[in-house]
């Protein structure tokens, strides 16, 4: 035993000769009738000071699972605020945002046909509904994802769900385009305008009649785009999908909305 270890053993002696020390003042103290009032008003103090830090720990550990919940929380609102993120930044390109709506692209007889329409209508006074009715253009609606994971991969192929929607998109802003005109009197069009309505017309049949429809040269004047082999392909999707069918005659290819 070295020299520090025996002034540890020395010193705990010590201490427990103390403490008997004191115990026996306070049997001592306890036999005077005087002073046991004292002590044993002492020993419900002490009594009730166990009690306190009992609650007292109590209420810690109740913190602390609060704590812990509150961390747990705290970890679930950061996910959803990057989802939230995530969702915000990758907003697929054809859904539309908020305060804007899709406008016809183009030049040439769509910039007339613009220009006809962008003034906003002369109001009625007094209409009957079903002239409303008559004049509102039906859109094609959106794939939806499990409609285009419906579709047979050899007809997919490469294309992904946003370009199959943009391509809704171009069929609506060709459908709108066009019925913008046909609803408008001819005596208020242009020349440009008059050929438009006047070619509409023409290839309207007894399949067409009451409904939307539109064919390829429609598609590349007011949306902008190549009818090519692709965009082909995109159509049969989207007839596999019951938002379109096809009705030929005439040499001409009509794309009907359903």
């Amino acid at each position: 035993m070295n020299h520090c270890e025996l002034e540890e053993v020395t010193q705990h002696i010590n201490n427990k000769i103390s403490m008997i020390k004191r115990l026996l003042e306070l049997r001592a103290v306890a036999k005077d009738p005087d002073k046991r009032g004292t002590l044993l008003k002492i020993e419900q103090e002490v009594s009730a000071i166990n009690k306190l830090l009992d609650r007292f720990e109590r209420y810690v550990g109740e913190q602390r699972g609060l704590l812990k919940h509150l961390k747990d929380l705290e970890g679930f609102f950061q996910e959803d605020e990057q989802d939230a993120f995530h969702l915000k930044n990758n907003i697929p390109p054809h859904m539309p945002k908020r305060g804007q709506q899709a406008a016809p692209q183009g030049g040439g007889q769509v910039a007339v046909q613009s220009r006809q329409t962008d003034a906003p209508p002369a109001p009625q006074e007094q209409g009957p509904p079903r002239k409303h009715q008559r004049n509102q253009i039906k859109e094609m609606e959106f794939i939806t994802v499990p409609e285009f994971d419906s579709i047979p991969p050899y007809m997919k192929g490469r294309v992904t769900y946003d370009q199959l929607n943009a391509a809704v998109q171009s069929i609506n802003t060709a459908v709108t385009s066009k019925y913008k005109i046909l609803h408008q009197p001819v005596k208020t069009l242009n020349n440009v305008s008059r050929m438009l309505h006047q070619r509409f017309k023409d290839q309207e049949t007894k399949d067409t009649k009451g409904q939307f429809f539109i064919v390829e040269q429609d598609i590349r004047e007011f949306a902008q785009l190549k009818v090519d082999k692709r965009f082909v392909g995109m159509l049969n999707m989207l007839r596999h999908c019951q938002r379109l069918r096809e009705v030929r005659g005439g040499g001409l290819t009509r794309f009907i909305l359903l």
